[in-house]
């Protein structure tokens, strides 16, 4: 099942966007990550519209879109990627919004695959302004 985020999940998600960015993105120091987590969980996360994947009572995923227009965030536990959960995310933005951006490091091939599979599009390449490492900004549009 697919619903907002209550505040007392925040944790919870939080816990997952950290060990999945740590194991993701093993190209960036796990410090970059520890340093960021107060800046996600206090400004981007408030700012954010946030949808769980809920499955036998646990969240499995979430994806948090700003300005009904850009993918902040969508982040699956390790153990439940491939199965799904990330799509069923995805498409319940989908039907939401005419058309969504992202930003992908481009050295997270694995994620890179998984939105070109999802109808996403390059647009550019550019330096991520946080980290400075590579990125896409890769964008989809309802037909």
């Amino acid at each position: 099942m697919i619903r907002e985020l209550e505040s007392f999940e925040v944790d919870t998600i939080m816990d997952i966007w950290l060990k999945t960015n740590i194991r993701a993105h093993s190209f960036i120091p796990e410090k970059y990550w520890l340093d960021n987590y107060n800046v996600v969980k206090e400004e981007y996360l408030p700012m954010s519209e946030t949808f769980v994947y809920v499955e036998d009572d646990v969240i499995r995923g979430f994806i948090g879109v700003i300005d009904d227009h850009f993918i902040g965030a969508l982040f699956v536990m390790e153990e439940y990627q491939g199965k799904g959960v990330g799509r069923r995310l995805l498409d319940h933005c989908k039907s939401l919004c005419s058309d969504l951006e992202l930003g992908v490091y481009s050295e997270n091939k694995m994620a890179i695959r998984f939105y070109t599979k999802n109808g996403f599009r390059v647009k550019k390449e550019q330096p991520n302004e946080d980290s400075g490492f590579m990125e896409y900004l890769m964008s989809w549009k309802k037909e």
